[in-house]
């Protein structure tokens, strides 16, 4: 069982379980792709705790990439956190044998920061639910799809100027989505409680994987050191002409605190 396969993250770990030749139960809202037309899709029950339970009767491992990126609306992190609790009594309820479970690096009940707040709870309540576990923290997750470094590209491909944030250096240590995917299934076979940090095998600024997107589009822009403010005011700009959020206030800090990072050794290869 997979929740959020056709997300983000999850789409990268419905197609490696597929290649494994996994069949896969995909919890999800969401329209079915016609490239996974082979995932059996399971309505959410949120509010009824016996369909829960049925629907994730027979899985054998959860696979949770379910989280919300900031309040909006009636979605925020509180409800978030009810449905997560609901989700993981169901998989008890249902004989699941092992919970992999998706959070970010730096994710701590102490975080002033909601989002890493957030995850950090998610974690503790993954880690009393009593059943056998794995907690995998990633950075920044990069591949097709990716929220934050396409919106860049978008932005690079359409203004001559670029503003980084207070000169951008603060460090990420961006993991392929394909390589998190991979350490993803290794720790759904993995024994015991295990908890690791997903990161690739470079350092970088943020100036410098501005550089880096902007020499993939056309290398012509000029980046320009600003402060936040500006920054935060452009990127909203930006999101209106997307249709999209392409960095909350939230998001900077974490970046300016080096959120994105670990001591740990380098799990990706890309």
């Amino acid at each position: 069982m997979l929740t959020g396969p056709f997300g983000y993250t999850g789409a990268y770990i419905t197609q490696a379980l597929l290649a494994e030749g996994v069949p896969v139960l995909g919890l999800t809202s969401r329209p079915q792709p016609s490239d996974m037309s082979s995932v059996t899709v399971v309505p959410c029950h949120w509010g009824a705790p016996v369909a829960g339970a049925e629907s994730l009767r027979g899985a054998a491992i959860l696979y949770n990439t379910y989280w919300v990126r900031f309040d909006r609306g009636t979605t925020t992190f509180e409800l978030a956190l009810s449905r997560i609790r609901m989700l993981l009594e169901a998989a008890r309820t249902a004989g699941v044998a092992r919970i992999v479970h998706v959070s970010v690096t730096n994710a701590s009940v102490d975080s002033p920061l909601p989002y890493f707040r957030g995850k950090g709870l998610v974690g503790q309540i993954v880690q009393e639910c009593g059943i056998p576990y794995s907690i995998v923290r990633p950075a920044l997750a990069f591949g097709s799809g990716d929220i934050l470094l396409n919106n860049i590209a978008w932005f690079l491909r359409r203004s001559p100027i670029f503003g980084v944030p207070d000169g951008g250096g603060f460090c990420v240590q961006p993991i392929a989505a394909e390589d998190l995917a991979t350490l993803v299934l290794g720790q759904g076979q993995a024994d015991g409680n295990q908890e690791v940090d997903a990161i690739g095998p470079e350092t970088l600024t943020f100036w410098e994987i501005v550089r880096l997107i902007s020499d993939a589009v056309d290398g012509s822009q000029w980046l320009l050191p600003v402060p936040d403010f500006m920054a935060l005011a452009a990127t909203h700009l930006a999101g209106l002409l997307t249709g999209d959020v392409v960095l909350t206030p939230d998001e900077l800090v974490g970046l300016r605190m080096n959120l994105l990072t670990s001591n740990a050794a380098p799990q990706g290869a890309r």
